[in-house]
């Protein structure tokens, strides 16, 4: 898939996409309606298939004081449009500036100019441009005029509710970890670089890896978790199962919620290594305990709750 964040003076082979066009966040099973209609449409045409996105997130810039919490960083949405088969994204940095474009100079200049766009496909419900005032009626006016064609993909959900990256944000809120991998159609992840930490698990018996969470990341609900590991190695990735606790260990304070994983029969180094974290299953809240003996005692209680739990299941399988 090749990258672009600046595209000025792209070569005609980088143009005349069908793009997918939103902010894709989670790669969620409405998301990827979008995707794969976009890629029908790419197919019948013979052209590339295209992904229009932003970063940041446009509401961290336009209403941060939300404290909008991303439930993918960037490398994690590349990684999952690669999945779908997406050969081109554009990546086009948001800002302030960027949110003065109207929707007509958003078409005209990016889209039809810079992109020259055989496609658009969206959601029934994105908007875009100053004031939020284009909408795929909109689309489908200046498609007419311009030469681009316009596919509109209605709602898809479960239960009566559409699938939307709010939906998976509050499941994971909550704990409800099998719900919002349901909503995605994947296991949800936290990645990033294991950081050294105070050592205590390995006094205890269980030594754990440490991930620190994004500052605008999703924190899932306190608890502990039965998780599979993707260890980077040789080019690839190693998924080794384990248990994790997200929380504030009541018991020592941290000032922060922190993200500890112990690996299961895994003695390597980790200090770091980049890692994925596969959440599978819920376990239990955190809690306070009178005494460390306690606490160790509880520990080996979860490891075998998660070894049993991930028994059942695979791991991402990529």
């Amino acid at each position: 898939m090749k990258i672009f964040r600046r595209f000025k003076k792209l070569k005609s082979l980088y143009q005349g996409a069908s793009v997918a066009l939103g902010n894709f966040d989670g790669l969620h099973l409405g998301h990827a309606g979008v995707i794969k209609r976009a890629a029908d449409v790419a197919n019948s045409r013979g052209v590339p298939l295209g992904i229009v996105t932003f970063e940041p997130h446009p509401v961290t810039v336009l209403r941060p004081k939300l404290q909008l919490r991303r439930l993918a960083p960037f490398r994690t949405k590349v990684r999952l449009l690669k999945e779908f088969g997406v050969e081109i994204l554009y990546m086009l940095p948001f800002s302030k500036e960027f949110s003065q474009l109207s929707a007509s100079q958003f078409v005209t200049e990016v889209l039809v100019k810079r992109l020259n766009v055989s496609d658009v496909v969206v959601g029934y419900d994105y908007r875009f441009g100053k004031e939020r005032r284009g909408d795929h009626t909109f689309l489908l006016e200046q498609g007419k005029s311009l030469g681009f064609g316009v596919t509109e993909v209605a709602s898809i959900g479960d239960t009566g509710e559409t699938y939307s990256s709010t939906r998976v944000r509050e499941f994971i809120g909550a704990g409800r970890i099998k719900r919002a991998s349901a909503v995605l159609g994947h296991i949800w992840e936290v990645e990033g670089r294991v950081r050294h930490g105070d050592a205590r698990g390995r006094q205890l018996g269980y030594p754990t890896a440490n991930i620190v969470f994004g500052r605008n990341q999703v924190v899932p609900a306190y608890g502990i978790y039965a998780v599979w590991c993707g260890v980077q190695s040789n080019g690839g990735t190693k998924w080794v199962p384990g248990v994790a606790n997200v929380g504030i260990r009541p018991m020592f304070r941290l000032e922060s919620p922190l993200l500890e994983v112990h690996l299961f029969d895994y003695d390597d180094d980790l200090y770091g290594k980049y890692l994925r974290v596969a959440f599978l299953s819920w376990i239990r809240r955190e809690r306070d305990f009178d005494n460390v003996e306690g606490l160790v005692s509880q520990m080996g209680v979860d490891c075998q709750l998660a070894r049993t739990m991930l028994s059942k299941s695979e791991p991402p399988s990529v």
